[in-house]
């Protein structure tokens, strides 16, 4: 039969401490985690996080709740700003900042003529946006409710309705610019109408 060994009349005697495990190994080539071989099968050593990502985490954890829509929304305002004092619509086709694709090969990117496009929905004239950049200007309204459905749930917990875009119609908006950016840079009519 089965005998306890008892050292006191209280009760049995201490088990063992379980064995302290290895030190983690240094990571392995390109920094990924490498098993150690002494540890358990399954046992992936995680890598603490540096300074800058520590500083990072605690910023976001202590700042207020509206301040990433804050942030959000003041680079698009510099977008706009930007647009609205350079007035893209009275520069030279070369002028800096220029599209390095544009001005390497002559052709039209696949956003060439997106701040003109902003410049003139800005003043109100859509037939000139969509003349520079027709899916810029069918995607604005849809990314402007968006942005707001989004800020709104995050600076004030408000949750409007949710688009709901399906990957498929993602793919269809991303082969119909592949399709528009080939189109323009074609050299026939009617395709030389949507040079920019």
């Amino acid at each position: 039969m089965y005998r306890e060994h008892v050292t006191s009349v209280d009760g049995p005697a201490a088990q063992p401490a379980p064995p302290i495990p290895p030190a983690a190994p240094p990571p392995g080539p390109h920094g990924h985690p490498h098993p150690h071989p002494d540890w358990p099968a399954g046992v992936v050593q995680v890598a603490e996080p540096d300074r800058f990502t520590r500083f990072v985490v605690r910023l976001y954890e202590r700042a207020p709740r509206w301040a990433v829509p804050l942030a959000a929304l003041g680079c698009v305002g510099l977008g706009v700003a930007y647009a609205m004092i350079s007035d893209p619509t009275r520069s030279a086709p070369d002028a800096l900042p220029t599209c390095l694709l544009k001005l390497t090969t002559g052709l039209d990117c696949p956003g060439c003529g997106g701040t003109r496009a902003l410049w003139y929905v800005l003043h109100a004239d859509l037939p000139a946006a969509a003349r520079h950049h027709f899916l810029f200007v069918f995607a604005l309204p849809f990314l402007a409710y968006l942005f707001v459905a989004w800020g709104t749930q995050q600076a004030f917990g408000w949750k409007l309705p949710q688009l709901r875009i399906s990957p498929k119609m993602i793919g269809g908006f991303l082969v119909a610019w592949l399709v528009f950016s080939v189109a323009r840079n074609l050299p026939w009519a009617p395709f030389t109408s949507l040079y920019v």
